[in-house]
């Protein structure tokens, strides 16, 4: 049984964000790259799967739609575990664009199971999985915080409106997975961190496919105004300050 873990290489979120050409591209200059923390999770929990025998894991492999600039993201996946490593050498330029090349990457590389993160850290657009998966012609289920190997069948905990569903899902199937995943992500060891870097990444062009949405501007959210502070001996003052400028009352 074979495991994808499809990844996106977003700014670390203590980022401090610029935008240039008119606010319609994001300034990378002296951006900190990372995995996603989704999908940094999600390889955890594919790696916590491998590592117990009984689940029949022969491989987990990660797959990544982003130029060569991307790489040290890839091999720090390859460090915390990953065997091998698809990268789609283009820019990613929207979801349903980056669902399109990893469908073809799979159809190429066939997997068992394919995880993604619910949502990526930067445009959290919660779209890619539902998409890959339509792109695939096979299942999904969204909302997982859970996966074992019972008897060579995936068991899946999603949560659900006041409670929690339980469920068996035949392979192959997309599994968009969200925080409990996993408890901690996996830190990469001295070891680890060396074999990364002989461990391949196969590099394939994208596939002619239109994205569907284009960047028109972005915008960034109104500075916080001054924090205010009321006397307590004072609830009159609260009181207005929350009717005329919170607005909540």
């Amino acid at each position: 049984m074979k495991i994808l873990v499809c990844i996106s290489n977003v700014p670390d979120t203590t980022t401090k964000v610029k935008f240039i050409d008119n606010s319609r591209t994001l300034d990378t200059v002296g951006v900190q790259w990372v995995i996603n923390p989704w999908d940094e999770l999600a390889l955890t929990r594919a790696l916590e799967l491998k590592d117990d025998p009984a689940n029949g894991i022969q491989q987990v492999a990660v797959a990544h739609v982003g130029l060569v600039s991307a790489e040290p993201t890839i091999r720090k996946a390859l460090a915390i575990g990953a065997d091998e490593a698809f990268r789609v050498n283009s820019y990613a330029k929207d979801a349903f664009f980056v669902a399109a090349q990893l469908s073809e990457v799979i159809k190429t590389n066939p997997f068992d199971i394919i995880l993604c993160g619910i949502e990526s850290s930067d445009y959290n657009g919660s779209s890619v999985g539902g998409m890959l998966s339509e792109f695939l012609g096979i299942n999904s289920v969204s909302a997982v915080s859970s996966i074992k190997i019972e008897n060579g069948k995936s068991l899946i905990h999603r949560e659900i409106d006041g409670g929690k569903e339980i469920l068996t899902i035949p392979s192959p199937y997309v599994a968009i997975v969200q925080k409990g995943i996993a408890k901690e992500p996996r830190i990469a060891a001295m070891r680890g961190i060396m074999m990364a870097r002989t461990k391949p990444i196969k590099v394939s062009e994208p596939v002619d496919i239109d994205s569907l949405t284009e960047v028109i501007h972005f915008e960034l959210p109104k500075p916080r105004t001054a924090c205010k502070f009321v006397d307590p001996e004072n609830p009159k003052q609260l009181i207005e300050l929350l009717q005329n400028e919170a607005k909540i009352i």
